[in-house]
């Protein structure tokens, strides 16, 4: 994919060197587009160590009396993107910090072609007016004078700062990417003792951030892309030079070895062409060869070493069972998170029973081609998961069947209910051998498996039929029409079996949500959880009566193409049929991107499906680059809003449909979104990056990936049922603010208030005139007195008129 990329960036290029674009700057772009999901530093350990650190980040507090001041690059090689990405960090450093008058004080200057103090170190002396601060500042734009805005600082000094015994620390938050040489100005600054932290932003240049960074400068250099970690490397060093004392008790600093990358740009020779030469005046142009080169940019890697503290971990000892996660609370205490299946106790012990009544069928593979060991396996699993789901109060009948050539139902429907007799039965059951007849078996079972023969109070005639499916080897037969038969019958279908199954157990099922695929057969006891939950979940169809706000988000870009768009549209269509769409139940809206944001429609354009329907099928193909972070934005502030129609203690959710390939990071502005109690689903289609929708989505519950185009429409089914249980959660009402032109929010007695500035009304619409100068009652109380005097001069003198006609009339 991406030497498909670079080929196609050499033609390009070679095509338009004549044009108004260099062919250095078109090469660039296009190569940063189709590595821009690259991360461009990592620790070179395991993966729990990088956890480690990460906690440990968001565990450390400096508190000192320390003078710190942010420099952040707000030049257009930065862009508007990267620009929020470096106030994130930025913001993120301020939680770890004591800010107080005597403690730690914050400044921040913002330099393109000019520095310019955004405030003062004395301006703001407590964390929650430095925090604020720093979200209103503003992108300036221009050239990356770098060295100029050191000289600022050398002629300015810390702005606000205490005497010389205070510590003061410079962290630069830029690309590296200036316009002059650096070195000089750096090399002034830090000889005047201010400390240097240089954090790389977007694709950083790491020869220039090594200029700029303090001695060691393996210590003082960092990257912006992981928040936690260039929190943990900032105070590690801070902590480790004595300025302050951030890491926890019982932790450590350790060095790892880190693997740095940079865009470089690379001149090949790709031979000599035919070209002209010479002029029209003595002798004339002639023909000759001349050498032809390209440019491109390549990554190149180099190792440094980085400083960071880990903390011990209670979870080190794995303390959860049967797959259970295990999350710190500090460095003794933990919890468990569980599987649904699980968490009889605090370390996960199983949990007993189903949480629906059915009549269970359990159909075994016994062909020549699920072998012994297979066999084995899956009698083992079937054990295991019926000494989960059957218990004394479960209203459950099941029964066992193997097949092959034929099936032999080695346990009838509803003969046996004590699990111990259940499992001495599966214990008893052969290996029979032959070939693989599954839609033979399947129209067979539907036919006679369910015919219950236990006389028992538990048997009831109208419970769902639910016949699970356990192979690991293709069919030799028919299926299609076998489970198309037993659908007709309402025979619920479930499949467990082996990835490399996939495509023929969706036919089976009809569905993917109803089916269940390993990729190592070791795992296959962790699926008894997902297994359990899908057979209690045929009742589960649409999302109706759930008042929810949805907004879906399409890339209509090039990199999906107008016919897998079509494909979008409809897979958009349909699941607008799952919902009750009116203005007190659903609301939906429909946003399409490429570079550009356009909506569709909006939450309150109308509360019909059919006509959203329609609005659907005519959103146009846009096509272009796609730019994810600028429609989460969109979503934001021209979608989800209470001007726009979104509902106040409504729940809130964005989908975004995309194939990952993004020419901006959307990190930050999801993050904005889930800051403010909006859900961000992302659906990634084709070889999109898993970790790029875990940045937008922030959860990998959120977060669902499809293998093609043509198989979004098998997940329908798990799209609304995680959006349904959105629409369920319980609701912050002042998530996000419901107040109009910066009111706040106030809760009480479930329900809230806004308190406005300057405006008025339930969510401050309305504008308030301006006081006049003098009095103590505005204009337009005023004007209403002067209206009431007038009209009861008017109604004096027509009451004299009228008396005068009378005396007239009685003369």
């Amino acid at each position: 994919m991406l030497s498909e990329k670079l080929k196609g960036c050499n033609l390009r290029c070679s095509a338009t060197m004549v044009r108004a674009l260099p062919f250095q700057i078109v090469c660039t772009l296009l190569f940063i587009q189709a590595l821009s999901s690259f991360c461009l530093q990592k620790l070179d350990t395991d993966h729990g160590t990088v956890v480690k650190i990460s906690s440990a980040g968001q565990l450390m507090q400096c508190s000192a009396a320390i003078d710190l001041l942010f420099m952040l690059d707000g030049s257009y090689s930065i862009g508007k993107g990267s620009f929020e990405r470096s106030k994130h960090v930025a913001f993120k450093l301020c939680d770890a910090l004591d800010i107080n008058p005597d403690r730690v004080r914050v400044g921040v200057i913002q330099y393109s072609s000019m520095p310019k103090f955004e405030f003062y170190l004395n301006s703001y002396l407590t964390k929650e007016e430095v925090k604020e601060q720093l979200k209103r500042i503003v992108f300036r734009g221009g050239s990356t004078q770098t060295a100029l805005a050191l000289k600022y600082i050398l002629h300015k000094g810390f702005t606000g700062s205490r005497n010389s015994s205070v510590p003061r620390i410079l962290v630069i938050l830029t690309d590296g990417r200036s316009q002059g040489n650096v070195l000089q100005a750096a090399t002034q600054l830090k000889e005047t003792g201010i400390t240097v932290f240089a954090v790389g932003v977007k694709f950083p240049r790491w020869d220039e951030l090594y200029k700029l960074a303090s001695e060691p400068t393996e210590n003082h250099v960092l990257f912006a892309e992981h928040f936690d970690d260039a929190v943990n490397g900032l105070y590690s060093t801070l902590t480790s030079s004595d300025v302050c004392s951030a890491i926890p008790p019982a932790c450590k600093l350790e060095t790892h070895v880190c693997q740095r990358k940079s865009l470089e740009t690379v001149k090949e020779f790709k031979g000599n062409f035919m070209c002209w030469k010479g002029s029209s005046g003595y002798g004339g142009p002639f023909s000759t060869l001349c050498p032809h080169y390209s440019w491109k940019r390549v990554y190149k890697t180099h190792l440094a070493r980085c400083y960071r503290t880990t903390c011990p971990d209670p979870c080190d000892s794995q303390p959860c069972q049967y797959g259970g996660t295990c999350i710190s609370e500090d460095f003794e205490n933990y919890h468990c998170v569980c599987p649904a299946a699980f968490g009889g106790d605090f370390t996960c012990a199983p949990q007993q029973g189903l949480d629906c009544n059915v009549d269970l069928l359990l159909l075994i593979d016994g062909s020549s081609k699920m072998t012994l060991e297979g066999f084995l396996r899956y009698k083992a699993f079937m054990k295991r998961f019926l000494q989960v789901v059957l218990t004394e109060d479960s209203q459950v009948n099941v029964g066992v069947a193997q097949f092959s050539d034929g099936v032999q139902v080695e346990l009838p429907m509803g003969q046996h209910r004590d699990v111990l007799d259940v499992v001495k039965k599966i214990d008893s059951v052969r290996f029979k051998g032959g070939s693989t007849k599954t839609g033979k078996a399947l129209r067979y079972l539907t036919q006679f498996g369910f015919k219950t023969r236990s006389t028992s109070a538990h048997a009831q005639k109208d419970h769902p039929h639910v016949l699970v499916l356990l192979t690991d080897s293709k069919a030799e037969d028919s299926v299609v029409e076998s489970a198309k038969y037993a659908k007709q019958r309402e025979i619920f279908l479930l499949a467990l079996g082996s990835q490399s199954l996939q495509s023929e157990l969706d036919g089976i099922t009809g569905n993917p949500q109803r089916t269940v695929t390993y990729s190592n057969p070791q795992n296959l006891l962790n699926k008894i959880p997902e297994l359990r939950n899908k057979i209690c979940s045929i009742d589960n169809q649409g999302c109706l009566s759930q008042p929810l706000d949805l907004v879906f988000a399409l890339d209509a870009s090039a990199g999906v193409g107008m016919v897998n768009f079509d494909k979008v549209k409809d897979f958009v269509k349909s699941a607008i049929t799952q919902f009750e769409i009116n203005r007190d139940v659903t609301q939906v809206g429909l946003v399409i991107y490429s570079s550009r944001s356009r909506t569709i429609f909006g939450l309150d354009a109308s509360d019909s499906g059919i006509n959203l329907q329609n609005a659907t099928s005519l959103a146009p193909y846009l096509g272009g680059t796609a730019s994810t972070g600028s429609v989460l934005l969109h979503v934001y502030d021209d979608v989800l809003s209470i001007r726009q129609g979104a509902r106040p203690g409504v729940n809130k959710v964005a989908v975004v449909l995309t194939d990952g390939a993004s020419t901006d990071d959307a990190a930050v502005p999801a993050q904005t979104l889930r800051n403010n109690g909006i859900t961000v689903f992302a659906v990634g289609i084709g070889d999109a990056q898993k970790d790029s929708l875990l940045r937008i989505s922030g959860s990998a519950n959120y977060t669902i990936m499809v293998p093609s185009y043509e198989d979004l429409k098998y997940f329908e089914d798990s799209v609304v049922h995680r959006l349904c249980e959105v629409a369920k959660a319980p609701i912050n009402l002042c998530k996000p603010n419901p107040c109009m032109h910066d009111g706040e929010c106030i809760l009480h007695n479930a329900s809230y208030r806004c308190e406005c500035k300057g405006w008025e009304g339930a969510h401050c619409e309305h504008r308030i005139t301006n006081p006049e100068p003098r009095g103590d009652f505005p204009r337009i109380h005023r004007n209403r007195r002067r209206r009431q005097r007038k009209l009861r001069h008017l109604n004096r003198r027509g009451k004299r008129r009228f008396r005068k006609r009378r005396r007239q009339q009685k003369d």
